[in-house]
């Protein structure tokens, strides 16, 4: 299995909790502390029993050998999924000249692989689509290990579309992304249908985050002399010097972005960005450590 996430990055991860803005049924995960326990499928944990204890919880097994009594804990099923949307339009080919064997979708891949290793760590659902106009690629939720490696090799087979999903082949992210669901999007905004679908999944009450994925050329512009600029999406074409365009660009560059963050800061979508030169838990550190609550970029 090949791993997206490098060693440090994994390391990391462990002081790292996805953490939802609403309380969540009955099982008081209000801060979205999904481990929780009880009667479930999935051995957990002993502990002391504890009057008011089911005796069908303790492990007779146990007691015979240490004449003490222990309750067997499991997992019990999150109410909540993390679900993982990926834009895989053509746009999110973009890459560096100083890395140009790392794209924006390469990126994604691995803050996908990171959001997926936390839900894990926190006994959560987590599923993913890839969304392309050549259709959607849809892993349902579930957790554990399986379910983990299941996720990365989806992702593994993700390749680069021409153009972002159309809005007649949302139909199945609409029939399984539930309303106490976390709804995680990553990807570089330049379509208007992945803005608009953040839109409308926040308007439909499904806590919506936007990880936004910039390249160092859209920062910094560095391109001097003769340059052909072409939209990998329409076809278009601009010849133009760099060094003459750096400034015009940056300016509406730096619109954009603002006008984009107006419009999700409008229906409350928490978004964070991530330059391809950043590790990829950056923007997740962003989004949920406490320190970095209110880094939005």
């Amino acid at each position: 299995m090949v791993d997206l996430l490098p060693p440090d990055v994994r390391s990391r991860l462990r002081g790292l909790r996805l953490v939802t803005r609403r309380a969540v049924g009955s099982h008081g995960i209000g801060l979205h502390q999904s481990h929780s326990r009880g009667a479930g499928l999935e051995f957990a944990q002993y502990r002391a029993y504890e009057p008011g204890d089911e005796l069908r919880q303790i492990d007779w097994k146990l007691y015979a050998r240490s004449d003490k009594f222990f309750v067997r804990e499991a997992e019990r099923e999150s109410p909540v999924a993390v679900w993982i949307l990926i834009d895989a339009s053509a746009s999110m080919d973009q890459r560096d000249a100083a890395r140009p064997e790392y794209s924006r979708l390469d990126a994604a891949k691995a803050i996908a692989a990171a959001i997926a290793e936390l839900a894990m760590q926190q006994g959560d659902r987590f599923g993913f689509i890839a969304l392309a106009d050549a259709g959607l690629r849809l892993l349902p939720p579930a957790t554990g290990l399986r379910q983990r490696d299941r996720l990365l090799l989806e992702l593994l087979d993700v390749g680069i579309a021409r153009g972002f999903a159309a809005q007649a082949q949302m139909g199945p992210l609409w029939e399984r992304i539930g309303a106490q669901d976390l709804v995680i999007l990553i990807s570089d905004c330049f379509d208007e249908g992945a803005v608009a679908l953040a839109e409308k999944l926040a308007s439909a009450g499904r806590e919506t985050l936007v990880i936004e994925m910039l390249t160092l050329a859209e920062r910094d512009f560095p391109f001097t002399g003769g340059y052909r600029f072409r939209d990998p999406e329409t076809g278009e074409e601009l010849l133009a010097d760099g060094a003459a365009l750096r400034a015009e660009f940056l300016a509406r560059f730096a619109e954009a972005r603002a006008a984009l963050h107006a419009r999700l800061d409008a229906l409350g979508i928490r978004h964070a960005a991530h330059m391809l030169d950043e590790p990829v838990d950056l923007p997740l550190r962003r989004l949920f450590a406490a320190q970095g609550a209110a880094e939005y970029t």
